[in-house]
């Protein structure tokens, strides 16, 4: 006689990273299945120290299916970054970005300037300046940056830098200074 071998889906076969850290068995409609496979355990163990099993399934449950996998890699990041940083959490991240947003804005506002300033002493025009039009928020910017830039003592980067960090808001704290800085694994989260 012929025997029958049906293959198992994996996913029935061994348990999801949720089912197996609560040592539950896991069922078929199981809500973190999808989201935290058993070869992802350490994922699972940290949501569930920062949220707790109980506020995922809620979070889980109340939204959209399509929407679900979205926010469990946002949960999973979340939760890395304030088991990294208890303190600020994924916000010192955005901080941190903001603060070299804020810088970038800054350059490029001074590189359009000085270059109007070459233009104007060479009596050369490279492009059209009546064509850019600076908003109004990137003009009082620049101003308040170039106040602050002279409160600090003139070009030195460091000194501006350490001013911005220093105002509320303005920087993330410890390590903000640094432009390469970002929390280890950062780039997975975005992949």
């Amino acid at each position: 006689m012929e025997s029958l071998t049906v293959a198992r889906d994996p996913t029935l076969s061994s348990p999801c990273a949720g089912c197996k850290f609560l040592r539950r068995k896991c069922q078929p409609n199981c809500v973190f299945a999808p989201y935290f496979p058993g070869n992802q355990a350490q994922k699972f163990v940290d949501v569930h120290r920062v949220f707790g099993a109980s506020n995922l399934t809620k979070i889980l449950n109340d939204l959209h299916p399509n929407q679900r996998e979205d926010a469990a890699k946002s949960l999973v990041y979340e939760a890395q970054m304030r088991i990294q940083d208890p303190v600020y959490g994924c916000v010192g991240v955005i901080l941190v970005l903001e603060d070299q947003l804020q810088r970038l804005k800054f350059q490029l506002l001074s590189a359009w300037e000085e270059l109007t300033r070459l233009e104007a002493a060479t009596g050369m025009r490279t492009i059209g300046m009546e064509e850019v039009v600076f908003p109004d928020w990137l003009r009082e910017q620049q101003r308040m940056m170039t106040m602050v830039m002279m409160m600090s003592g003139g070009g030195d980067d460091s000194g501006l830098i350490a001013t911005m960090n220093s105002g509320a808001g303005a920087g993330a704290g410890a390590g903000a200074e640094d432009d390469g800085w970002l929390p280890g694994g950062f780039e997975d989260y975005f992949a």
